[in-house]
C-alpha cells in the first residue's frame, strides 16, 4: 500500500488550500448570516477547474482523479461548506452523471459549460414524499411522443435557483415501480418550471437550497438520459460517487474545526498554563485527531477504488457514514474547547458545528448508509 500523494495531487491540494484561505475565508461569516450564495467564489472555482475536476479534457474538464477531488473537497470544506457543496454537486452528481450516461449531444450541449462553471448544475431527486425512499417518485413525466410532460415538486435542491441545468428524476410508468422512473435534463427558463423560496436552514446557509415546481413542462425526448426506465438506476449509481464528495466535505468540516481547536488550546491559558497542557483537553484533541485520520483514510480508499474502476459502493457509504459522524463529534468538541468563545460567530466553530449536521442527512442519511453497507456485507 502506498499512502504518499503524487506531486500533482499535493499541488492541487495546496491550490485548494490557498483558495480557501484567501478567497473563501474573507466574508464567510457574513455570507452565512445573510444566507448569501458565494457567486463570485464559485465563478473562480470554475476558472480553476474545480467544478469539472474528473471530467475528461475533451469535454472541458480537468481530467483529474477522485483522490484529488477528495483533497480539494477537504480543503474547501475546512473554511466554507456552502461553497464546497456546489463543487460536490456539480462534480459528483451532475457532471459525472452526464459524462457517464449522457449522449454525445447531451455532453456537447450541457457537460462542456458545466465543467468550466459557465453553467451550474442541480440534481433533483428528493420530493416531499420521497426522501430516503427514493422509489416513491410523485413527479410525473408523461410520454407525449416527441416530448415528455413534466409535473410535480422537488425539495431540498442544492443550487436550486443558481443552476441552469437540472437533472430531474420523474415517474413515467407507475405500474413498473422504480423501473418506470426516468432521468431528464431540464433547463432553467422552460415554460412551467418555477423555483420556490430559499430554505432558511440551520447550516450551509450560503448554499442555495430551494424547492422546484413543474407544471406541464415540455421536456424534449432527446433530454432523457439513458433508455426508458433507466432513471432510478441512474440516480443510485450517481449517488455512489456523490457520497465520496459529501464524505470529504464532512472530513473537511471536522479537520477545520480540529485545527481551530488545536490552535486555540495552545493560546488560551487557564490556571497559569495553556489549556493544551491540561489532560482533559489533550484527550479530546487526541480523539479528534485519531478519528479524523480514520475518516480521511476511508475517504481516500473510496476515491482510490473509484479511480481503479473497482466496486466502491460499500467504501463510499462507510466513508460518508463515519466521516459525517466524526464531523458532528469533532465540531461539538471544538466548541467545547473554545468555551464561551466557541458559542459566538467570530471564532467560526459554531458555524462548522451547524454545517456538520447536514452531512449526516443529505445524499443518503446515516441510516441509509448503514442499509447500503449491510446489503454489501451480506452478499458474501
Amino acid at each position: 500500500m502506498i499512502f504518499e500523494l503524487t506531486e500533482e495531487q499535493r499541488m492541487i491540494r495546496d491550490i485548494a488550500r490557498d483558495f480557501a484561505q484567501n478567497e473563501l475565508k474573507p466574508g464567510v461569516i457574513e455570507r452565512d448570516e445573510q444566507q448569501r450564495f458565494p457567486a463570485e467564489q464559485v465563478k473562480k472555482l470554475g476558472e480553476l477547474g474545480f467544478l469539472g475536476m474528473m471530467v475528461a479534457p475533451q469535454y472541458n474538464g480537468a481530467g483529474l482523479d477522485a483522490v484529488s477531488y477528495v483533497l480539494v473537497m477537504e480543503e474547501l470544506s475546512k473554511i466554507d461548506a456552502s461553497a464546497s457543496v456546489v463543487v460536490s454537486v456539480n462534480n459528483s452528481l451532475v457532471c459525472y452523471g452526464l459524462e457517464q450516461y449522457g449522449t454525445e449531444e447531451q455532453k456537447e450541449k450541457y457537460l462542456k459549460p458545466l465543467a468550466v462553471g459557465e453553467h451550474i448544475g442541480a440534481f433533483c431527486l428528493s420530493e416531499p414524499e420521497a426522501g430516503s425512499d427514493a422509489t416513491s417518485q410523485r413527479t410525473m413525466a408523461a410520454d407525449m411522443g416527441d416530448y415528455y410532460l413534466l409535473n410535480g415538486t422537488k425539495n431540498w435542491i442544492t443550487n436550486g435557483s443558481t443552476a441552469s441545468t437540472y437533472l430531474v428524476m420523474a415517474q413515467t410508468h407507475p405500474e413498473k415501480g422504480h423501473r418506470g422512473i426516468n432521468a431528464f435534463i431540464v433547463e432553467k427558463g422552460m415554460e412551467g418550471f418555477t423555483v420556490g423560496p430559499k430554505e432558511n436552514k440551520l447550516g450551509i446557509r450560503g448554499s442555495d437550497t430551494h424547492s422546484l415546481h413543474f407544471s406541464d413542462v415540455k421536456v424534449p425526448k432527446e433530454n432523457r438520459i439513458g433508455e426508458d426506465g433507466f432513471g432510478f438506476k441512474f440516480a443510485m449509481k450517481t449517488l455512489e460517487g456523490g457520497r465520496i464528495g459529501i464524505a470529504a466535505q464532512a472530513l473537511g468540516i471536522a479537520s477545520g474545526a480540529y485545527e481551530l481547536a488545536l490552535n486555540y488550546a495552545k493560546e488560551r491559558q487557564t490556571f497559569g498554563k495553556p489549556i493544551a497542557q491540561h489532560q482533559a483537553i489533550q484527550f479530546k484533541l487526541a480523539d479528534m485527531a485519531t478519528q479524523i485520520e480514520a475518516a480521511r483514510l476511508l475517504c481516500l480508499k473510496a476515491a482510490w477504488l473509484k479511480d481503479q474502476d473497482q466496486p466502491y459502493a460499500q467504501a463510499a457509504s462507510m466513508a460518508k457514514l463515519y466521516a459525517s459522524e466524526v464531523a458532528m463529534k469533532t465540531t461539538v468538541e471544538a466548541v467545547q474547547i473554545h468555551g464561551g468563545y466557541g458559542y459566538v460567530k467570530e471564532y467560526h466553530v459554531e458555524r462548522l458545528m451547524r454545517d456538520a449536521k447536514i452531512t449526516q442527512i443529505y445524499e443518503g442519511t446515516s441510516e441509509i448508509q448503514r442499509m447500503v453497507i449491510t446489503r454489501e456485507v451480506l452478499k458474501d
